[in-house]
């Protein structure tokens, strides 16, 4: 029986692969090895380790609100040990994260194959850039949202055989979570729904040192807009975040029209993004997830710069008058057509086959194009 380790660190990250964890747990060839990590465990991020439904192998605390530094090195020191306890067969990574480059080092360094998924991206305003293609070297297998960026993992040196365009998970599981109805979420949220209604989320930006200034631009913008009602989510652990929450909460504070969560969870997230004009900030799922709700997303500076995008995604500089007029364009616009250039059939069931049956070689050669 192959053992699949699948680590989570953040709310974002476990969301997009749920369906793909519970189809490992349900298949009767794999064993499923869990592990929680990261901002799951801390209360400053919504402690979303409750939103895991699938059991639990082990939990890791690496300290992830002392700082960057701190957490990927704690991540390498615990992972290592736990690795060697669980001997798994395949560790499953998503993403850019750093504390998740940690993992990624400590599999490594014990002989365990990587699939990386989500790897060949760019995000040129985030040092996350560095960390995916890093995470991308040290992996076996690829599982890639495009076929751009297919070819852009070939083109750092790895094997065509084992690099797969599968397309998003994000994008699939819109397509299979059953959504709630305005009612329903309205009561869960303690929130009502206005004329117009934006969902915000805005991280730190790791490589420009100018979160709070950039963050303050956009709520100059949102402070300008009548009839509107506005959900807020938490920032994630970047450097940087500690000025982003401090802002929310006064802003919320002295706002009747905002309401702030530490996290919805994926079924809220994705529920909320249905009765939204658009959704606004810095976040990837803004580029990945939403155009598939032919809605605008309002998509400020830098951090996202250089990933596919669909047509629906309006960008703007990270100043006040830039924003408000970017939102005023999701306010009038249609984007109801959009198509969604990560939207591929049978995702997850893909990667889960591709994880059961490939045969990995820990001896990796370079492949020059």
């Amino acid at each position: 029986m192959r053992k699949i380790c699948v680590v989570t660190s953040t709310r974002a990250e476990y969301g997009i692969m749920s369906r793909l964890i519970e189809k490992i747990y349900q298949d009767k060839d794999l064993e499923l090895q869990l592990i929680a990590t990261g901002m799951h465990l801390s209360e400053k991020f919504g402690h979303t380790i409750d939103e895991i439904t699938q059991p639990i192998t082990k939990t890791v605390d690496i300290e992830i609100e002392k700082s960057p530094a701190h957490a990927l090195a704690q991540a390498i020191k615990k992972f290592s040990k736990i690795f060697k306890q669980l001997k798994p067969d395949i560790v499953v990574l998503l993403g850019d994260r750093y504390e998740i480059m940690g993992v990624a080092q400590s599999a490594m360094l014990n002989n365990i194959p990587i699939a990386h998924i989500h790897g060949g991206e760019t995000t040129e305003g985030a040092i996350d850039e560095a960390i995916r293609h890093s995470i991308t070297k040290m992996s076996h297998l690829h599982f890639t949202s495009c076929e751009e960026y297919r070819k852009r993992v070939i083109q750092l040196g790895e094997n065509p055989q084992n690099v797969f365009n599968v397309g998003s998970l994000g994008v699939e599981n819109i397509k299979t979570v059953p959504l709630m109805s305005k009612e329903e979420l309205e009561k869960s949220l303690d929130f009502k729904f206005n004329n117009h209604n934006l969902l915000v989320t805005f991280h730190p930006v790791t490589l420009e040192g100018n979160s709070k200034e950039q963050f303050e631009e956009l709520l100059k913008a949102l402070d300008e807009l009548e009839k509107t009602n506005i959900i807020i989510t938490s920032p994630n652990s970047d450097e940087g975040n500690i000025d982003i929450f401090n802002l929310i909460k006064d802003f919320e504070n002295t706002h009747n029209n905002v309401k702030t969560y530490k996290s919805l969870g994926m079924k809220k997230y994705l529920s909320t993004i249905q009765f939204v004009d658009a959704v606004v900030g810095n976040s990837s799922s803004g580029i990945l997830e939403v155009p598939s709700f032919g809605i605008a997303t309002v998509n400020i500076g830098n951090r996202q710069k250089g990933r596919i995008q669909a047509k629906s995604i309006i960008n703007c500089k990270s100043e006040k008058s830039d924003i408000l007029n970017a939102i005023k364009k999701a306010f009038t616009e249609d984007f109801t057509n959009t198509k969604n250039p990560y939207e591929k059939d049978d995702t997850a069931n893909n990667i889960l086959k591709i994880l059961k049956d490939f045969n990995i070689n820990l001896q990796k050669k370079f492949y020059d194009i």
